[in-house]
C-alpha cells in the first residue's frame, strides 16, 4: 500500500474505538482465502470466510486487493473492518439467487425490501476504508429480477448497516446500487467522510439513506443518486437524533435533503450546513412528517441550490402508516417546530413538479399547523410565467396521501411562498428574483396566525392582483418590504376570520393600495 492509503486508513479509524488496536495488529487478505478477483469468480464465500476468521482472532482488517471481486451477500462482523485498495473493486453477482435479506420491512409504498450486497446486523466495530469500489451493478441485475410497478423485486441495497454501532465509512466509491445505495437502521455512532455515491438505473437508488438512527457525522461527501440523495426516515419507533451534515455535494432525480415520507417516530437534534445541491428534479430541502413524528430541533444552514425544483417543501401530514411487524399505528398527528432555515441561495429550475415554478410551499392540515418555523436569508431565482388566473389555484388538502409536492397542485397559487396552516411562522430578508413576470402573487397565507415577514424584496406587477394574499389570517407583522415596481395593492385579505394585519417601515413605491379588503374580511389593522 502507498503512504497515501496508509494515512487514509489511519485517519478514518481513529473515530472507531476498540476496533482501532485489532486493526494495526491484524491484516487479512481475501486472497489468502481463495477469492479469485478475475470479475468471473463468485467470491461470496472466501471473502465471507476471511471477515469470519478475522471476528474470530479477534478483529482487524479484511483486506480487498486490486482486482474484481463478484460477490453477493456478504457481512461484516464485530472489530472488522472492510479495506479497499485504490483498484479494489468489489462487483454485485448478477445472480439474484446469491443475495439475502438481513432484515426484512416495508418501504413507504409497500414493498417487501431489505436485500443487501454488503451489509451488517448487530455488529460493533465495523467498517468501509480506502479508495477501492463496491459496484452493485444495479441496472444489470435488475434485467434478471423483473418487477412491477412500485415493486423492488430482491433488488439488493448496495451497504447496508442494521443495529449496528461504532461504524466508519471512508474513502469508497459507491456505484449503481440495485435499490439504495448506503442504508443504516437502528444504528449509532457512525463517521462516513468523503464517500463519493453514483447511483443510477432503477427506480429507489438513494443515496444516504438513515433510518430510526443516532450520533451520525457526514461530512465531505458526494451524492449523485437516481433518488434521494440524503434522506432521514423512521420506519420504527427509535427516532432520528443527533446529526451532523457539513461540506457535501447532493445531486437528484428526487430530492436532495429530505426528512421522511416514512415518519413514525421523531427527528431531533439535526444540523446540516454549507452544501451544494444541484440538477435536483423533485425538491432541494423537504421536511416531511404523516406518520406522527415530531420533527423538531433542525438547524439546516449555507446551503446552495443550482437548478433545483422547488426549493423548499414543509409537510404536516395524517397518513399515520406502519411499516415493520409489530409496531403499533399512530394514532395522532405529529409536529414541525423549532426548524430553522438559513442563508439559502437557490436559483429554481424552469420546469418543475408543479409549472409555473414556486420557490417555497409549507402546509399543515386543518387543526394541525406547521409551528415555530423561521426562514431566515433566502435568495431565490425562478422562471416565472405564472398568470393571474393561477394565483387563484384551489389547493387541495390531501391530508392522509404520499407526501410529495407533485400530489398536488397543478400549480401553487403564490410564485414565492405559499403557506397554509401554519402558526408562528417567521420569514426573513426573503429575495426573490423572477426571470419573466409572474402575474400570481408573491405570498399567499391561508390559515395563518402569529407570524412575521421582514425584509422581502420582491417583484411586483400592476396585472396581479395583489402582492401578497391572506385568507382567513390573524396576528401577522409585515415590516421593511421592498416592491420592486408598481402593483394595484400590497395586502388583500380576505376570510371574515381575518384580523389584526399589522404593517411598518415598508417601502411600497407607487402601490395603489396598501391594504384591500374582499370576500366579506373585515379585519383590524393596527399600522
Amino acid at each position: 500500500m502507498n503512504n497515501s492509503l496508509y494515512l487514509t486508513i489511519f485517519f478514518c479509524l481513529v473515530a472507531m474505538t476498540s476496533a482501532t488496536s485489532h486493526a494495526q495488529k491484524s491484516m487479512f487478505n481475501i486472497s489468502d482465502f481463495g477469492a479469485v478477483g478475475d470479475g468471473k469468480t463468485i467470491d461470496t464465500d472466501s471473502i465471507q470466510k476471511t471477515i469470519d476468521t478475522c471476528t474470530q482472532k479477534g478483529g482487524g482488517m479484511v483486506r480487498v486487493p486490486n482486482g474484481r471481486f463478484v460477490t453477493g451477500t456478504i457481512l461484516l462482523k464485530d472489530n472488522c473492518t472492510l479495506q479497499l485498495d485504490d483498484q479494489a473493486v468489489l462487483l454485485g453477482s448478477l445472480n439474484p439467487k446469491d443475495y439475502r435479506n438481513v432484515d426484512p420491512f416495508k418501504d413507504g409504498l409497500g414493498a417487501e425490501v431489505g436485500f443487501a450486497m454488503v451489509a451488517a446486523v448487530d455488529a460493533k466495530n465495523v467498517g468501509i476504508v480506502g479508495r477501492g469500489t463496491i459496484n452493485g451493478r444495479g441496472k444489470e441485475l435488475a434485467a434478471a429480477m423483473p418487477f412491477k410497478g412500485e415493486g423492488w423485486g430482491n433488488r439488493p441495497f448496495l451497504v447496508r448497516f442494521v443495529r449496528s454501532t461504532r461504524v466508519v465509512l471512508c474513502d469508497a466509491q459507491l456505484l449503481f446500487g440495485g435499490a439504495w445505495t448506503l442504508n443504516f437502521f437502528q444504528s449509532k455512532n457512525v463517521t462516513i467522510e468523503r464517500i463519493k455515491i453514483v447511483s443510477h438505473g432503477v427506480p429507489h437508488n438513494d443515496g444516504i439513506n438513515i433510518d430510526s438512527s443516532q450520533g451520525f457525522v457526514i461530512k465531505d461527501c458526494d451524492v449523485d443518486s437516481g433518488d434521494d440523495a440524503l434522506v432521514f426516515k423512521t420506519t420504527s419507533s427509535m427516532p432520528i437524533r443527533d446529526i451532523t451534515v457539513t461540506n457535501c455535494r447532493l445531486k437528484s432525480n428526487q430530492g436532495a435533503i429530505k426528512f421522511g415520507t416514512e415518519s413514525v417516530a421523531n427527528f431531533e437534534n439535526v444540523r446540516i450546513s454549507n452544501c451544494q445541491i444541484r440538477d435536483t428534479k423533485n425538491g432541494g430541502i423537504k421536511l416531511l412528517s404523516v406518520d406522527g413524528a415530531h420533527l423538531r430541533n433542525v438547524i439546516i444552514s449555507d446551503i446552495t441550490m443550482d437548478n433545483v425544483a422547488t426549493p423548499i417543501f414543509v409537510r404536516l401530514g395524517s397518513r399515520l402508516k406502519t411499516f415493520r411487524e409489530g409496531e403499533k399505528k399512530g394514532e395522532q398527528v405529529g409536529s414541525i417546530s423549532n426548524v430553522v432555515i438559513k442563508n439559502v441561495r437557490a436559483k429554481a429550475a424552469a420546469k418543475a413538479q408543479l409549472t409555473p415554478p414556486s420557490g417555497i410551499f409549507i402546509t399543515g392540515i386543518p387543526g394541525y399547523a406547521v409551528g415555530r418555523l423561521t426562514l431566515e436569508n433566502i435568495d431565490i431565482e425562478l422562471a416565472g410565467g405564472g398568470t393571474r388566473e393561477q394565483g387563484r389555484q384551489i389547493m387541495e388538502e390531501k391530508p392522509d396521501s404520499y407526501p410529495e409536492i407533485n400530489r398536488f397542485g397543478p400549480w401553487l397559487p403564490a410564485f414565492g411562498l405559499y403557506a397554509r396552516h401554519v402558526k408562528g411562522l417567521s420569514v426573513k430578508h426573503l429575495t426573490v428574483k423572477l426571470a419573466e413576470p409572474d402575474m400570481r402573487p408573491a405570498l399567499v397565507c391561508q390559515d395563518c396566525e402569529d407570524s412575521d415577514f421582514v425584509g422581502w424584496k420582491i417583484p411586483v406587477n400592476t396585472i396581479a392582483e395583489s402582492s401578497v394574499r391572506l385568507e382567513s389570517t390573524r396576528r401577522v407583522l409585515f415590516r421593511e418590504f421592498e416592491l420592486i415596481g408598481d402593483a394595484n395593492a400590497f395586502i388583500l385579505v380576505e376570510g371574515k376570520d381575518s384580523r389584526d394585519i399589522r404593517f411598518r417601515n415598508n417601502r411600497l413605491g407607487s402601490v395603489g393600495k396598501t391594504i384591500e379588503f374582499g370576500k366579506g374580511s373585515a379585519g383590524a389593522i393596527a399600522r
